[in-house]
């Protein structure tokens, strides 16, 4: 089976789908990895912290640049723990895919489902406060739009931890739970490659709330640890 996993930055992918994606690779079933966007820029500074400028120097541009092709091997040494080798970076501006058309996105994820021809998509809720998480779930639901030659049988929408609970007040309703008790050590250990965007607790990215996240849907479901996602939609021929 191939499944697509459409990601805005780098560390989403772990993040909202990393143990689920173990348990997929772990079964032999193909999974492909495409993020979007650099995952630096919008910060505006070359130090992994936020910046309140907007315009940035031509030295911070380059420096930047450098952090860019780091957090990319960061995110392939990440993809290998969970057993993923195919993943492919877009590039596209960083907090700032509202600057290109729907369009545009839309192609972008045709032409990747029309080479990789997924049965399954991951992809972010519709609900977060990152713009590139919401323009990217309404990019893939209407490249995935259920014309009879669509083969896509179906889309699940996943959390962010630091995005989809800070989006007050909406609020992620899961309906679709994934046992990742064998597989939450592999999601911890491939964050640990994000080395500069791990956070101490209690922020969201911490590796303690990445646990207390895992539990808690997981008593919310009768597992140890789970993931949760929305199911967005199921074609059945």
């Amino acid at each position: 089976m191939k499944i697509l996993v459409l990601a805005a930055h780098p560390d989403d992918e772990v993040l909202g789908v990393g143990g689920t994606i173990k348990k997929f690779t772990k079964n032999k079933d193909h999974v492909k990895i495409v993020i979007f966007a650099t995952g630096i820029l919008a910060r505006r500074s070359s130090s992994y912290n936020n910046n309140t400028k907007y315009k940035i120097d031509e030295k911070t541009s380059t420096l930047t640049k450098k952090q860019i092709t780091k957090l990319q091997k960061n995110a392939k040494d990440a993809a290998k723990i969970l057993g993923v080798s195919d993943i492919e970076f877009l590039d596209l501006p960083d907090n700032e895919m509202d600057k290109l058309t729907n369009l545009e996105i839309v192609k972008e994820i045709e032409k990747i489902i029309e080479i990789f021809n997924p049965s399954i998509i991951f992809t972010h809720s519709n609900s977060d406060i990152n713009i590139d998480h919401r323009i990217l779930y309404n990019a893939t639901i209407t490249a995935t739009r259920p014309t009879p030659n669509n083969k896509v049988a179906k889309i699940y929408a996943f959390e962010t931890p630091s995005s989809t609970e800070w989006n007050f007040p909406n609020t992620f309703s899961p309906n679709y739970f994934v046992d990742i008790s064998k597989e939450l050590v592999s999601k911890i250990t491939a964050m640990e490659k994000y080395v500069d965007e791990i956070r101490e607790f209690p922020h969201p990215r911490s590796f303690e709330t990445l646990e207390i996240i895992a539990k808690r849907w997981g008593t919310v479901c009768g597992f140890h640890a789970a993931e949760a996602f929305q199911l967005v939609r199921e074609l059945k021929k």
